[in-house]
């Protein structure tokens, strides 16, 4: 035997026991009477805004100002209900075109009450790099679908393929350097989530 084979033999053999992973018990999760104000905390708590849009006419109006407001001049939308946008990802042959997004409106599967954090299948966007490259990103998520905690985020993940997902809790920000927080290091400058419904 190699002493590759050999060492990894010996640590296998070291190895603790493998133990269920646990559970928490189900009187003990978080539930929250209004869902979505909880939402707006969290999210605001994280360096996000949270903007309610019943209407599909709100939420464009909403989108529209928001573009506005933050001066973006190329705005990629794959939620046709906001608006069309000045970009389309499925018409972006090479992700580097990406570059200069000022704002990025992409649909968020769900929402977590608890953490402010929206799930986005990236599976499902044609250049997944869009909501890193983006200045601003702006996520719509239906009121219905905001779930109280992490338990019930994780029961609603799905993956029926090839691909992935990313829980995205507002903009990009990093305290790694002296410990001082700095917003849009590495990311989005900002982070609105639009409620619908």
């Amino acid at each position: 035997m190699a002493s590759r084979e050999e060492i990894l033999a010996a640590l296998r053999a070291a190895a603790p026991p493998a133990e269920p992973l646990p559970s928490a018990p189900a009187g003990a999760r978080t539930r929250y009477g209004d869902p979505v104000a909880r939402l707006a905390e969290a999210v605001q708590a994280v360096g996000g805004a949270l903007v309610r849009a019943p209407t599909p006419l709100d939420l464009a109006r909403e989108t529209a100002e928001l573009a506005a407001r933050l001066g973006a001049r190329q705005v990629v939308s794959e939620v046709p209900e906001a608006g069309a946008g000045t970009l389309r990802l499925a018409e972006v042959a090479d992700p580097h075109d990406l570059a200069g997004v000022d704002l990025a409106v992409l649909p968020g599967a769900f929402a977590v009450a608890e953490t402010g954090a929206v799930w986005v299948a990236a599976g499902q966007l044609r250049h997944r790099g869009v909501f890193v490259v983006a200045e601003h990103l702006a996520l719509v998520v239906r009121a219905g679908a905001v779930v109280n905690d992490m338990h019930e985020a994780y029961a609603r993940l799905r993956f029926g393929g090839p691909g992935f997902g990313v829980f995205i809790a507002g903009p990009s920000k990093t305290a790694d350097i002296e410990q001082a927080l700095v917003i849009g290091a590495h990311g989005p400058r900002s982070c609105t989530v639009l409620v619908t419904g």
